[in-house]
């Protein structure tokens, strides 16, 4: 998953989270907050009615006095009033009057007349001077049939705290009144609520999308890098852009200290096998010889000068060709002739060591694009590596055959193969194995000089070890 969904969606998801639990605190207090409202005036309107009633319920005229039949009255008043864009035609309000002992002697309803009411803790509460509520059910399986009752002392008027208790005004109203406001409060809120969620997100997903933009600019930036490639910081803002320009400096500094250590270490491997080859020439020249042999001597002095002055000409080459990750001016290669100049090269060293050198070839090889000297000097790695680790009278065979859309070049000795630690790490520059001839270490960059031509010229090289024994290099170049 991209970095740039991957910020979006724990974005959201956190945004969503907060947003849900927010709305969820909203609409659960909505209900609440309106129900505690309605109570507190409930509870106010049963008072003042308790002080209206206490008059009729002192004279015994409770169910036929002047209170009820104004209370009578307002059952019959057109309200009118348009609250919150509901309309209240009506009032929904329900009065019971019970007596000291807690039996109904007034219901405005005219249903519960002469019923015990004692047990609820509107009447119960309120009989012993406290404030009785309740909220009921009329039908016990139907949440919406709840119906909220607050109650009120009616007293005799005499002493100071208003005398004693001599009945009890219950006031009740039907929850379902006040769920359009409870509703319009929800949506009112759900709808703010995905507004906002929606708004969260459309942020969430510039942010995701700028930093997702500029992320992947100093992503390929540093592939690019890594992979050799040229190219420039990309163009940010703020701190990427700072980031983007110490990148650059990094790599400025570190490939230009790298670079010139990677190849004097290489350019230091590549003199060795000509410079052992003069001295040895030179060292022969100075006993006495037959004519012929001096000449030919002199002629391996000259001929491995002229490879000491190819090599240094040509790693110089591979250093801008490399820094510019492309060959400037490949030409078409004859495979045939390639294979064959190799072998002459290494024929001397493989005599000198007791080995031999078998050639071995496809009749029809397609020709390949590249540099000649380059592709000449890795297959010479190779036959050296194969010749330091083959045994005396042993053949080194170099094969070529067509591969699909190109060549395989394969190089295998009768050695003792590479252990398999060393199998993933043989081209990593400087690591070498010790030679079964003198147990000593190369410098270990043949084989990464061998990778980079081959990647140079769009191929690839790995080593591996044979069934029957020996190691064998194998390099897949494309076809010209």
């Amino acid at each position: 998953m991209k970095i740039g969904l991957r910020i979006l969606l724990g974005y959201f998801v956190i945004v969503a989270l907060a947003g849900i639990l927010l709305m969820r605190v909203f609409v659960q207090e909505v209900k609440p907050g309106v129900r505690q409202a309605m109570e507190d005036t409930l509870a106010d309107t049963a008072n003042v009615l308790a002080e209206l009633a206490s008059d009729d319920m002192l004279a015994g005229r409770i169910a036929d006095g002047a209170f009820a039949a104004r209370i009578a009255n307002l059952e019959h008043r057109d309200i009118g009033a348009r609250i919150w864009d509901f309309e209240k035609q009506g009032v929904s309000y329900r009065i019971t009057v019970t007596d000291a002992r807690g039996i109904v002697v007034y219901d405005s309803a005219g249903l519960d007349l002469g019923r015990d009411n004692s047990r609820w803790n509107d009447v119960h509460r309120t009989l012993r001077g406290r404030y009785g509520a309740r909220s009921t059910r009329s039908d016990p399986d139907d949440d919406s049939s709840s119906v909220m009752y607050v109650a009120a002392p009616i007293r005799d008027g005499v002493g100071a705290d208003g005398g004693e208790i001599i009945g009890v005004l219950t006031v009740s109203k039907p929850n379902r009144t006040i769920e359009p406001f409870i509703q319009r409060s929800e949506r009112i809120v759900r709808r703010w609520g995905l507004v906002l969620l929606g708004a969260a997100l459309a942020i969430g997903l510039a942010a995701a999308w700028w930093l997702s933009r500029q992320l992947g600019g100093l992503q390929r930036y540093a592939r690019a890098v890594t992979e050799g490639e040229r190219a420039t910081p990309p163009r940010s803002a703020g701190e990427f852009r700072d980031l983007g320009l110490a990148l650059e400096t990094m790599r400025d500094r570190l490939e230009g200290k790298q670079y010139v250590e990677n190849y004097v270490h290489g350019l230091t491997h590549e003199l060795k096998s000509p410079l052992t080859a003069i001295r040895g020439a030179a060292e022969l020249l100075e006993q006495p010889l037959p004519e012929a042999d001096h000449i030919r001597f002199a002629g391996t002095i000259r001929e491995q000068g002229e490879r000491l002055t190819r090599t240094i000409d040509a790693l110089l080459a591979l250093a801008a060709v490399e820094h510019r990750q492309r060959i400037e001016q490949p030409e078409t290669i004859e495979l045939s002739a390639l294979l064959a100049d190799a072998v002459a090269d290494a024929g001397m060293r493989a005599s000198e060591a007791g080995v031999r050198i078998d050639m071995r070839a496809d009749a029809a090889l397609p020709a390949l694009r590249g540099d000649r000297f380059l592709l000449r000097q890795m297959l010479g790695n190779l036959l050296d590596n194969a010749i330091d680790f083959s045994p005396e009278g042993a053949a080194v065979v170099l094969s070529a055959t067509a591969d699909g859309g190109g060549v395989r070049l394969e190089v295998a000795d009768a050695g003792p193969g590479v252990p398999d630690y060393a199998l993933e790490r043989v081209f990593e520059r400087f690591y070498s194995l010790p030679r079964p001839r003198t147990r000593a270490r190369s410098s270990g960059l043949g084989l990464s000089f061998v990778r980079e031509v081959a990647a140079l010229h769009g191929g690839e090289a790995d080593l591996g070890n044979l069934p029957e024994g020996g190691a064998v290099a194998t390099v897949r170049l494309p076809a010209a």
